[in-house]
């Protein structure tokens, strides 16, 4: 369905758009850093599901809704700058008293996994971003196009698995370093409330186009 060329040129611009500083690598490497790289792993499966979500809705061409409705859009938006703004919220309270080396484990596969898919999903941007990135590399002469958007949008994920999961190994090691100081764990802790407030503030001032 698609040919060696046009396979390495989505691969390599994948590969470098998973590279690029954003929210969900950022997201990453603050979780990684915080509850260790298995924890991280655990976040890219839940923001990888996320990826499914907006691929499909792009695949079925839902995706044009966010593009043209501004009351979708900034639903949408306004309900992940309150996530983030939440995680804000706790990782500053974390840090407002002494924190236990073993209280890093505190969240559960589950839960990280579920933070992980929110992270995603209410970033309407990734969906446009899908719905301008994918038909590029789709030709309506080797097939379906429905089929062509949904095999693209996997491949992605799979670059995105790969290189947030390098991001995560590297940041776990780091994590591992700063948790053996206490005062360490407190500013891992603020720089992570930092980053999330600094991650709503972000969304809540994107536009659609």
């Amino acid at each position: 369905m698609f040919d060696i060329e046009t396979l390495t040129m989505f691969i390599t611009a994948s590969f470098l758009l998973g590279l690029a500083p954003g929210p969900d690598n950022i997201f990453v490497l603050t979780q990684s850093i915080l509850n260790g790289r298995l924890a991280g792993f655990v976040i890219i499966l839940g923001l990888c599901t996320g990826l499914v979500f907006h691929t499909t809705i792009v695949a079925l061409g839902v995706a044009v809704i966010f593009q043209t409705s501004v009351l979708a859009f900034n639903i949408l938006k306004y309900c992940g700058a309150a996530y983030l703004l939440y995680l804000a919220w706790q990782a500053f309270r974390a840090s407002a008293s002494p924190i236990e080396l073993g209280e890093r484990a505190r969240l559960t596969f589950p839960q990280l996994y579920r933070r992980g898919i929110i992270m995603n999903i209410t970033n309407p941007k990734v969906s446009i971003f899908f719905m301008a990135f994918l038909p590029q590399f789709a030709d309506p002469s080797k097939g379906p196009i429905t089929l062509q958007l949904a095999l693209l949008g996997a491949i992605f994920i799979l670059v995105t698995l790969a290189v947030f999961n390098g991001i995560a190994q590297l940041a776990g090691v780091i994590g591992g370093w700063i948790s053996k100081s206490e005062k360490g764990e407190l500013i891992l802790n603020r720089i992570a409330g930092v980053v999330f407030v600094s991650l709503a503030i972000k969304l809540i001032l994107t536009g659609q186009k």
